[in-house]
C-alpha cells in the first residue's frame, strides 16, 4: 500500500537490507516496530517491500520525530537484535521530501 503523506516538505528514512538466514521471530518484531512508530509523535506513514533486497521508506513530519523514534527504547533493542540475527547488511538514509506527485488510475 502506498503511504498517504501531506503536502511537502517532509522526511523519508530509507532503510535497504540485506537479510541473513535467521527468520525467528523477524516478523512478529517487523510489525511490532511498524505498531509502534505509527504511535509515535511526528510519524507519517511507511512502506515496504523485499525482494531479496528489502527496503522500508517511513515518513515523518521532521526531523526531531526520526531522533526520537531512533531513541525510542524499545526500537533501540530491535535496532541491536536485527544487527545479531536478521541483517547481513543495511544502510539507512534519511532525506527532505521536498516535492511529490502521484497519479491513480479510475
Amino acid at each position: 500500500m502506498i503511504a498517504e503523506t501531506p503536502k511537502p516538505p517532509y522526511y523519508a528514512v530509507i532503510f535497504t537490507t540485506l537479510r541473513t538466514e535467521n527468520n525467528e521471530g523477524y516478523k512478529d518484531m517487523s510489525d511490532r516496530m511498524v505498531e509502534l512508530a505509527r504511535k509515535q509523535e511526528g510519524f507519517l506513514g511507511i512502506e515496504s517491500a523485499r525482494d531479496g533486497l528489502g527496503i522500508t521508506v517511513s515518513y515523518w513530519q521532521d526531523l526531531d520525530a526520526i531522533k526520537s523514534w531512533k531513541h525510542n527504547l524499545e526500537h533501540t533493542a530491535a535496532r541491536e537484535e536485527g544487527r545479531k540475527k536478521w541483517y547481513a547488511e543495511y544502510k539507512l538514509r534519511i532525506a527532505k521530501v521536498d516535492h511529490d506527485y502521484d497519479f491513480a488510475r479510475d
